[in-house]
């Protein structure tokens, strides 16, 4: 008994001794048994989970050309991709973001006279002779193109020129230029020496653009003479508007919207095309025919010296004695696919942005609240865009129109020197983006009306929300307009 119990306190001696020496020892070795998070964990499960620690403009450099070629190829031929691009499209521009001047007087007053000169002007100017140095696209369609761009190919270059087109008094237009004419394999020259080149685009060591190295002509272009080559111009950076989402800083070009569904797209253009091909199949009647022993004269003899019988509608076809007949038949359509697709549209929609209802257009898995939840969190999405659009496209051209129209007397209004002394206040405007229609008219109605009585907000900003563009000047123009209408022609309506 004694040597049982002194032999059983030895086992414990070493268990401790034994804990201590492995607690030790993970100290001493944190790379065995240091804590650490999952997703950092390295398994059997994560070897194809990338652990990449280079930049953004590397990656760029080796992924842009590839990607930006696919998501073209996705939005030609992919019917939802192209759809992604048009939700964009139409909810970021829409028919066009408006502009209204804000010049004041030395009262605080708006200036009518100065901001309707400036208006009229700039409506003449967005004409397509006027504004587009293709003379082809009207400025609606120019923001439209830009913004769509971005979505698919992941930026948009837009170079200024500064001399008159179509006719036009205000020596200012614009030329769009695609990501493909990037010089993105140019070597820097002589006067670029002390500044570094990074994926065509010239920039000092802080990353801001100095210049941009353009090819004068597209790549992929058809060349009508053999004296057409491919030459590059380098352009100051201040004759060009360069569009394109940042994630990452630095980051010198864009990548296409896309990029994160872009696998899922391919994939769903490719299944859809080989369930069709089944169901074609399944509609025709195919079968094969078994002979029991020796050759069949049944059938043509092919060239790789099989048989095949061409099956024809209302034909009742005799065989061989011993031979049977067996039908093959797909089952197709596959009845598993419209679920399946379902699954694959909703990872679609998280990301390219928009919610599945919108791109799919199917409104059978979601009840009212649930739609009406996606499209309030869809707007906001499209408002954030549309900001960010006004920032980096509208105010930069305006801006230099301006400047252009003043100095060339297409606004008489405005005195020369006085603009040269203070840029700033005839600069001031708002630009009017696109809103969106009523969800739920009568309970939205009546939550706007009372939350403008309880001074939560304002009729100005209740009407930038739902007015489709207008403002609260236009609406009360409009709306005078329509009394005066009414009164002449002697109508009583209800908000009289």
């Amino acid at each position: 008994m004694f040597d049982f119990g002194f032999s059983k306190a030895i086992k414990s001696v070493r268990a401790v001794w034994q804990s201590i020496r492995l607690s030790n020892t993970s100290l001493a070795t944190p790379r065995r048994h240091q804590r650490m998070y999952a997703m950092a964990k390295a398994s059997r499960l994560t070897i194809g989970w990338g652990t990449s620690v280079s930049s953004e403009d590397t990656e760029l450099a080796s992924s842009l050309r590839t990607a930006r070629a696919r998501s073209r190829q996705l939005v030609r031929d992919a019917a939802y991709a192209k759809r992604a691009k048009q939700i964009v499209e139409m909810n970021v521009v829409g028919q066009g973001i408006g502009m209204q001047a804000q010049v004041m007087t030395s009262r605080n007053e708006l200036n009518s006279r100065v901001n309707d000169d400036i208006e009229t002007a700039w409506e003449k100017w967005c004409e397509k002779e006027s504004c587009h140095a293709g003379a082809s696209m009207h400025f609606a369609d120019m923001q439209r193109m830009v913004i769509g761009q971005v979505f698919e190919a992941g930026e948009m270059f837009t170079r200024k020129h500064y001399r008159s087109f179509g006719g036009s008094k205000i020596p200012f237009a614009l030329e769009l230029v695609e990501a493909e004419r990037i010089a993105e394999d140019a070597k820097p020259g002589p006067a670029d020496a002390n500044n570094g080149v990074r994926l065509g685009i010239e920039v000092d060591r802080f990353g801001a653009p100095i210049a941009y190295l353009i090819r004068t002509l597209h790549p992929g272009e058809l060349r009508l003479t053999p004296e057409q080559t491919d030459k590059i111009e380098r352009i100051p950076a201040d004759l060009i508007i360069h569009n394109r989402k940042i994630d990452r800083w630095p980051q010198t070009r864009g990548i296409p919207w896309m990029h994160a569904a872009a696998r899922k797209l391919n994939d769903m253009d490719g299944l859809t095309e080989a369930e069709i091909t089944a169901a074609r199949a399944a509609a025709c009647y195919m079968g094969f025919i078994e002979s029991p022993e020796g050759e069949s004269e049944f059938g043509t003899t092919q060239e790789d010296g099989s048989k095949q019988l061409e099956l024809e509608p209302a034909v009742v076809e005799r065989l061989d004695p011993g031979e049977k007949f067996t039908y093959a038949a797909p089952n197709r359509p596959n009845s598993q696919l419209d679920p399946f697709m379902r699954m694959m549209l909703r990872e679609v929609a998280a990301g390219t942005g928009s919610s599945y209802e919108s791109l799919s257009r199917d409104y059978s898995q979601s009840n009212y609240s649930s739609s009406r939840l996606a499209l309030i969190d869809d707007r906001d999405l499209w408002r954030t865009l549309q900001r960010w659009f006004i920032r980096d496209f509208m105010q930069p051209v305006y801006k230099q129109w301006l400047h252009q129209a003043i100095l060339s007397g297409a606004i008489p209004s405005i005195n020369i020197q006085e603009y040269a002394a203070n840029p700033t206040k005839f600069e001031a405007v708002r630009f009017k983006p696109r809103g969106w229609s009523w969800i739920d008219p009568t309970k939205e109605v009546e939550a706007y009306n009372e939350a403008v009585l309880a001074g939560y907000t304002t009729v100005g900003r209740v009407i930038d929300l739902t007015g489709d563009g207008a403002d609260l000047e236009d609406i009360l123009k409009e709306r005078k307009r329509e009394l005066e209408m009414m009164k002449e022609a002697g109508l009583v309506f209800s908000t009289d």
